[in-house]
């Protein structure tokens, strides 16, 4: 089964980390004062692990699509 990334959004700083490695997959909206993911499917895994490694708040996982 495949897996997608997900940002449990209350737990998100807002950093902008995600989106600055990955903004195929990942946006920060300023107006929600978190990150979201607009493109589950827009890079490959390893560079979404990258981006889920470099993440301070440790907020994005992997959940099984």
């Amino acid at each position: 089964m495949a897996r997608i990334p997900y940002i449990e959004t209350s737990e998100c700083m807002a950093c902008g980390t995600c989106e600055v490695l990955v903004p195929e997959v990942f946006r920060l909206d300023p107006d929600k004062g978190y990150a979201e993911v607009i493109d589950p499917h827009g890079a490959p895994e390893e560079k979404i692990q990258e981006a889920i490694d470099s993440c301070p708040a440790e907020c994005i996982h992997w959940v099984e699509e």
